[in-house]
Formats: structure tokens, C-alpha cells, sequence
């Protein structure tokens, strides 16, 4: 059990950093209050969410409501909200 949850959480810490090898592009915001419960939208309810929240474009909220089946996407879209982060979808970005 203990080797399971120790390469288990080793993969999500792992999984986190892959975002910043995806070569994004997008232009970074700033922190409101705004941004602050469209990130928790997105971390406690559904990725995507403080995306709507944040009035980003429909194929980024599609791109982080689909890869909100994975789970540890979640932590991404939490951060892409609070920073409300414009652009960086698709065309080699996310």
C-alpha cells in the first residue's frame, strides 16, 4: 500500500510540471477576486468552470473541461484561472 500511494503521488507530482514543457503561449493576467473563485471553481467543481468565469474562449473551456476527466488537470486549470491567463490553446499550446 505504501508503495502504491508513494509512486502514485510521485506520477502527480510529475504530471504537474508537464504543463510547462507543452510550450504555451499565453498571456498572463492578474489576481482578482474574480480570478481567485474561478480558480476554486475550477479545482473543487469541474476544470473549465473559471475558465466561463474568466470569459476565456469556448475551445479552451472545452480543451479544460475534457481534460478535466483526468483528475490531476485539475491543479493546472486552478492555476490558468487564478492568474487568468489569456490564450494558449491548441496549435501547440493548451
Amino acid at each position: 500500500m505504501k508503495k502504491t500511494l508513494t509512486v502514485s503521488m510521485l506520477f502527480c507530482f510529475l504530471a504537474l510540471s508537464a504543463p510547462c514543457f507543452a510550450g504555451t503561449h499565453g498571456v498572463d493576467g492578474h489576481v482578482s477576486a474574480r480570478s481567485v473563485g474561478a480558480s476554486l471553481l475550477s479545482l473543487i467543481i469541474w476544470p473549465g468552470l473559471g475558465q466561463i468565469v474568466n470569459d476565456q474562449h469556448e475551445d479552451k473551456v472545452v480543451t479544460h473541461a475534457l481534460l478535466g476527466l483526468t483528475g490531476i488537470f485539475r491543479f493546472w486549470s486552478f492555476y490558468d484561472a487564478i492568474i487568468d491567463r489569456d490564450g494558449g490553446v491548441w496549435h501547440n499550446r493548451i
